[in-house]
């Protein structure tokens, strides 16, 4: 059993941070029916590296759902949706505002016909607003949120992300909004609206950048690797050429990681007490680390610090990823039959529940795959959908 068996949700958007939400409730058992157009691939068939000519992002991110492809610009389309809906519990959508209104599938035409539903709309900006009309992906959110102007060298430029980092963490909120708003059904019996602008989850992990502008003035600046609240906490490079990351952000591992490169008297100082003190006098932390791993191998100085219950990571890249021993033990990737490349392994459900545990159920199916058996389960007869598909509203 999965904690979110019998929930029906509807995955009319596309991209990543749609997706990723509605993924992510397929993960722990929903039953996702994700709406492709007929006659155009999802975009996200496109991204990333293919083989054969298969998308392997689309794998993970359609992960565990229904491949079905209806054109809900069409009138029969938008027929099929409104029978989807009737018996749904999510409806997820990603198009510009107005759009669903503009094809009789705006919130109040869905919640006339199904109440209890609850539709999670992402947009780049919101429903409101003097931007709300502008395309909007991860990347502006990346540059509006402030992450951008922190991210990146001192003498450097402003630093995107080379992933969809505010798409993923705007997934994540979708995910996190819908089972809110599913909880406040048990109460109310009746479904809402979600508003996420994908350029709002991203202020959540900048702290408290605008509060610390808006009491004290402040406006930081680019640290690089280093942090402007802690010290030490930066990369550096081992003997043998690796790099390292070490972050000390609990006063008793800075006093650890001190003590192990032979530099106790450092800890003395009054100003090391406090992470504001240490970041002040960062150029002498940092040479008194750096120097210490640059004269070791990086074996020895993981071990060494491991002795001395300090915090410490190799950067890996992918191929460090797929053989580590801590991933392997959490079960971090899955191996999956799959119809299209044989078998594929893709990460894993995100985190463990004890009780009633989520399983990547199949990998991302071909287009409109389940088209036929999504339509039978809506009361379609074969002639029906016969009907459906040489109007060219499903495939």
């Amino acid at each position: 059993m999965s904690a979110l068996d019998g929930l029906r949700v509807i995955d009319m958007s596309t991209l990543f941070a749609g997706p990723t939400a509605a993924m992510m409730l397929a993960d722990h058992g929903a039953h996702v029916v994700k709406i492709e157009h007929p006659r155009r691939d999802d975009p996200s068939r496109g991204h990333g590296t293919a083989v054969d000519g298969v998308g392997l992002w689309w794998k993970t991110m359609s992960r565990g759902k229904l491949a079905t492809c209806v054109d809900a610009s069409h009138p029969d389309g938008q027929a099929v949706i409104r029978r989807l809906v009737a018996d749904a519990d999510v409806l997820i959508e990603n198009f510009r505002p107005g759009t669903l209104e503009r094809w009789g599938l705006g919130p109040d035409d869905l919640h006339a016909i199904n109440p209890r539903l609850v539709i999670g709309r992402m947009t780049g900006f919101g429903q409101v607003g003097p931007m709300a009309s502008r395309p909007g992906f991860g990347t502006i959110a990346e540059a509006m949120s402030g992450f951008a102007s922190l991210t990146g060298q001192p003498d450097g430029p402003p630093t995107l992300p080379p992933l969809g980092l505010a798409d993923g963490i705007a997934g994540i909120t979708m995910a996190f909004a819908v089972m809110t708003a599913l909880r406040a059904r048990d109460t109310t019996g009746r479904g809402q609206v979600i508003d996420l602008a994908i350029i709002e989850p991203m202020l959540s992990i900048v702290g408290s950048l605008v509060t610390a502008y808006k009491k004290a003035g402040v406006v930081p600046v680019r640290t690089g690797n280093r942090s402007s609240s802690n010290a030490p906490r930066n990369v550096y490079r081992s003997r043998d050429g690796r790099w390292l990351a070490v972050s000390t952000s609990a006063q008793r591992i800075a006093e650890r990681v001190m003590v192990l490169v032979g530099r106790p008297d450092l800890v003395e100082q009054p100003w090391f007490s406090s992470g504001t003190g240490r970041v002040a006098h960062v150029d002498e932390l940092d040479t008194a680390v750096g120097d210490w791993i640059a004269a070791r191998d990086a074996d020895e100085v993981v071990a060494a610090f491991e002795q001395a219950a300090a915090a410490i990571a190799p950067i890996y890249d992918v191929a460090d990823i797929a053989v580590d021993p801590q991933f392997a033990a959490l079960g971090s990737f899955v191996d999956l039959p799959d119809d299209e490349l044989g078998e594929l392994s893709i990460q894993n459900v995100t985190f463990r529940l004890s009780e009633t545990p989520g399983r990547v159920r199949w990998t991302g199916p071909p287009k409109g795959k389940h088209t036929d058996e999504v339509l039978r389960e809506a009361g379609y007869d074969d002639d029906e959908i016969a009907a459906l598909r040489e109007s060219g509203a499903v495939r």
